[in-house]
């Protein structure tokens, strides 16, 4: 079981990123919550892991914060959700933000994130409101170095989430503000989204 790597940022692109550890390359997928936090790429950097193994595929989590890695695990033994969805509650909101929503039975908030319908989200608060409670804190989100074009990296990686292209694009565009990172486009359109 891999819990923790620590190495060099080789490549990012949501929900994918590469870590270089010595010379092996460890291919992650990670929540927007990671993304907005990582180093460029070059620099080092430390992720907990999620190693989950199925009988046709082996996959890696990567999550910045231990509250993140725990919150995505505990999202998972709520019946009907896997792994993409568990990604789309990080990439959709914080930790704070989901624990509140959880705790305060907010269904209809729920139901905004991606993959989340009603009975989902009714499962989550019956299943989760106890452990919500223990839902580490996850601390402030600097911005990131962007790329070329920001509006279609944000475009993409929303539709990555689990948006339509046109609803992604809308979103993008309506979060979008000139000199802006593809992040801080990805992370405002999913507040938005939220509201």
């Amino acid at each position: 079981m891999i819990g923790r790597l620590k190495g060099i940022l080789v490549h990012k692109q949501p929900p994918w990123l590469v870590v270089d550890v010595h010379g092996v390359g460890y291919e992650l997928e990670a929540p927007m919550s990671t993304f907005y936090d990582l180093p460029e790429v070059g620099r080092e950097v430390s992720l907990f892991t999620h190693h989950a193994q199925k009988e046709d595929s082996v996959s890696l989590y990567g999550f910045l914060t231990e509250s993140e890695r725990r919150l995505f695990r505990d999202v998972q033994k709520v019946s009907g959700i896997g792994a993409k969805i568990a990604l789309a509650v990080l990439s959709g909101t914080s930790v704070s933000q989901f624990a509140m929503l959880v705790q305060t039975g907010d269904v209809a908030a729920l139901t905004k994130i991606p993959g989340i319908g009603k009975k989902t989200a009714e499962r989550m608060v019956v299943e989760l409101r106890d452990r919500a409670v223990d839902f580490v804190v996850a601390g402030g989100v600097p911005p990131v170095q962007g790329a070329a074009d920001p509006l279609s990296e944000a475009t993409i990686a929303l539709q990555q989430l689990g948006y339509k292209p046109a609803e992604a694009q809308k979103m993008a565009k309506a979060a979008a503000a000139d000199g802006d990172p593809a992040e801080a486009i990805i992370r405002r359109a999913l507040q938005s989204a939220l509201r």
